[in-house]
């Protein structure tokens, strides 16, 4: 057994625990001055400390008072920091070469060229003249030199001194007869340190920062692995590991760290990839199984009868995707459990009127509905579309904001209590706590990647042991992978293709200094007798360059589009404002808006056929693809320009990705591939706490054993509530108790 040392604020590793035993100990990293103690091990908790994974960083000789701040700012402050703060990729570095060795190495190997590492004392430190910056060094291990540049790093030149001993490791090539390497990784090495590998080995690259380097990660990690690892306490029982051939918690992180091979660093992802997701369909599966075997919902009958008087309300013949979807929810809502349906479905496809089936449903049994907006904007919208389909009807609505003046907030609040109201349409103002339902049996959340998990929970509160039925919607369609996860609790409804008469709509892409031959194409457009939208990133003008409402605004009622009326429309804008130019809009008497992304969802003007979005490559995917639906809603064919200059990966592959598809569910999974999962399933937004290793399209098999096996342990144990459990229910708890919303479940 080890035993840590503790002397000031270092720490040496000694082996013995007798009481009394004189140890003679160096302390002090590698690169630095050490010094030599004698150190007498005791019990005394003072002088004798045991490594543990809550130890500070600050104390570890390989990190240390000077470099733990830095270590800090990555939120890297203790032992277990460091062991899940993994590699993101490995380099292949062969066994060091002497200086001398390295000419035959170029040779013999035919090329130019060769991945190499080696060491030796820095000789020599200038800067170099040419077109880019750089610092020549010059390092000799007394069978030869190499010349080291390294380009655009003019720090390197204060870093490095005459005298250092130097471990280089990057490609060397023959520069004008001598041998040349060119900003290669380095560090600087302790004569006294052991001997370099002979063998070529794998090195792990850290995420890194300006003033912690992944070398810097891996001295401060390495030290200590052994020990670290060795804390762990695995949450998965033998037999099972076993059984799905997963190393132990403590083999999978020191392969991460330590690896031997690809296939070892293979081996040790695959288990910690699946402790994620596995811990993730824990959660989701002990919420499912809370709601269905605890909560209680009221049932809502439906008979031919009331089927057909709800019907007679729809403006249209429901599809036949549209009526199989009416059919789940309708017998969801017809049971005591606890609905909790997603419903989606691209652009167009009619999502607002299913959900109103379910809302009259709730209505016909005397109960009450709500309609979850995430904009003013949209809940206006959605308030007007339902009120005109119901206006000969007695169901009484309501439009709940924050707009609303106190007066009529209160009048609407008592209402609301009384069950005075029928249907309430709203933004999240409806989850403040003043706000009392005397009966909610449907609540419908339009856009849900808009409102965390704790936001959707909130609409289960009240005085009632019952709860209500939930149907959330988004025109986002969400990844076959992702409804296995984060929505995992939710049942899928899916409503394939688009509404009869909606039209096409093709997309192209444009630079910007093309753009004036696209306001041209949109004022001949406007000649026709139709409309269109223009998109700007922000509302006022910045020094970000990023185009503003007004400036934008002003440029084309002097240019291109003076012969048209055009109009801002953005979110600052208070309602009677915005409400005043959306109906002219609509009613034909402005031909343009200049809006901001409030325009991104329940905007409906059939007349509207082109929207041009400038810099586009600021956009998220999945915006551009509303955006885009706010054209080609009635008979004539949508065109949707995005005008970019896209500089980064990102920004090109959202704009191919727009341009290749008009299929929400493809541009879904593009996004995912994107952006990645946290940020698709608004993991800052809801508090979801980031996947480190496990990648959805990759795990996809390791997603289904993990939903399963998941499945099968809370059906035994509905709260992991046995001993066995106990290790694993804890990191549960810490992980997702908030984030996903096991508060309540025990």
């Amino acid at each position: 057994m080890f035993r840590w040392i503790q002397t000031g604020s270092r720490w040496a590793r000694v082996q013995g625990t007798s009481c009394g035993a004189r140890k003679h100990v160096t302390i002090g990293p590698r690169c630095e001055p050490r010094t030599t103690y004698t150190v007498v091990v005791t019990s005394d908790a003072t002088d004798q400390h045991v490594l543990a994974l809550t130890t500070g960083l600050v104390l570890l000789p390989s990190v240390g008072e000077r470099h733990a701040p830095a270590f800090g700012t990555m939120g890297l402050r203790c032992v277990a920091d460091l062991l899940v703060h993994l590699p993101t990729r490995y380099e292949y570095e062969e066994a060091e070469q002497p200086i001398v060795a390295l000419n035959t190495l170029v040779g013999a190997s035919g090329r130019s060229e060769v991945q190499v590492s080696t060491r030796g004392e820095v000789a020599s430190v200038k800067k170099g003249f040419g077109r880019k910056p750089r610092i020549e060094i010059q390092l000799d291990d007394g069978t030869g030199t190499l010349d080291v540049v390294f380009f655009n790093q003019p720090w390197i030149r204060h870093k490095l001194h005459p005298g250092q001993q130097l471990k280089v490791a990057g490609t060397v090539k023959l520069h004008q007869s001598r041998l040349q390497m060119a900003n290669p990784r380095w560090e600087q090495v302790d004569p006294e340190s052991p001997a370099p590998p002979s063998e070529a080995r794998l090195l792990p690259v850290y995420p890194a920062s300006e003033s912690v380097s992944s070398m810097a990660i891996a001295r401060g990690i390495e030290p200590i692995l052994d020990d670290a690892v060795a804390l762990l306490e695995d949450h998965l029982p033998d037999d099972y590991r076993h059984t799905n051939n997963f190393p132990t918690l403590s083999e999978a992180y020191l392969a991460m760290h330590r690896p031997g091979s690809e296939e070892e660093v293979a081996h040790a992802r695959r288990r910690l990839a699946f402790d994620e997701l596995f811990m993730l369909q824990l959660a989701v599966m002990m919420k499912r199984h809370h709601r269905i075997q605890t909560l209680r919902a009221p049932a809502l009958p439906l008979d031919m009868t009331l089927h057909e008087r709800i019907t007679a309300r729809i403006p249209f013949t429901l599809t036949e995707a549209q009526q199989q979807v009416v059919d789940e929810i309708a017998n969801d809502v017809q049971r005591p459990v606890p609905m909790n349906r997603l419903l989606q479905g691209d652009v167009g496809a009619g999502k607002t009127v299913v959900a109103l089936y379910a809302m009259l449903m709730a209505v016909a049994a005397e109960q009450q509905a709500l309609l979850l907006a995430p904009t003013e904007l949209l809940a206006e919208q959605h308030h007007e579309s339902i009120s005109t389909m119901l206006a000969s009807s007695k169901v009484r609505i309501a439009l709940l904001t924050g707009s609303l003046s106190a007066p009529v907030r209160r009048a609407l609040l008592e209402d609301l209590r009384a069950g005075d109201i029928d249907i309430v349409v709203g933004t999240h103002s409806i989850l403040n706590e003043s706000v009392e339902f005397k009966s909610l049996a449907v609540a419908v959340i339009d856009e849900q990647h808009r409102f965390g998990v704790h936001q959707r929970a909130a609409l289960r509160r009240g005085n009632s042991e019952e709860v209500p039925h939930q149907l959330v919607m988004t025109a986002t369609p969400i990844p076959r992978t992702l409804s296995m996860t984060i929505f995992g609790d939710l049942d899928v409804s899916t409503i394939h293709g688009r509404l009869p008469g909606r039209s096409p709509v093709s997309t192209r892409h444009v630079p910007s200094d093309e753009s004036m031959q696209v306001y041209e194409s949109l004022a001949q457009r406007v000649g026709r007798g139709e409309q269109g939208f223009v998109v700007v990133p922000v509302i006022d003008e910045s020094e970000s360059l990023l185009k503003d409402i007004g400036t934008h605004l002003q440029m084309l009622q002097d240019g291109p589009l003076s012969s048209c009326r055009i109009a801002a429309l953005h979110g600052r804008m208070d309602a009677t404002e915005r409400d005043a130019v959306m109906h002219r809009f609509r009613d034909g008497e402005l031909d343009v808006l200049v809006a901001t992304t409030v325009i991104e969802v329940g905007i409906d003007v059939p007349n509207a056929t082109m929207i041009i979005i400038e810099q586009a490559e600021r956009f998220g995917l999945a915006q551009l693809h509303q955006l885009r639906g706010r054209v080609g809603r009635g008979d004539l064919p949508g065109e949707c320009v995005l005008v970019a200059d896209p500089v980064t990966e990102d920004g090109e592959a959202r704009i191919s990705a727009i341009i290749e598809t008009n299929d929400g569910f493809r541009i879904a999974e593009s996004d995912l591939k994107i952006r990645g999962p946290g940020e698709f399933m608004g993991a800052r937004q809801s508090g979801l706490p980031p996947f480190r290793v496990a990648n959805f399209e990759r795990d996809w098999d390791l997603l289904r054993l993990a939903r399963r096996d998941a499945e099968a342990w809370i059906d035994q144990d509905p709260h992991l509530q046995s001993p066995s459990h106990a290790l694993i229910r804890s990191r549960l708890m810490k992980r997702y108790r908030q984030s996903v919303g096991l508060v309540d479940v025990g």
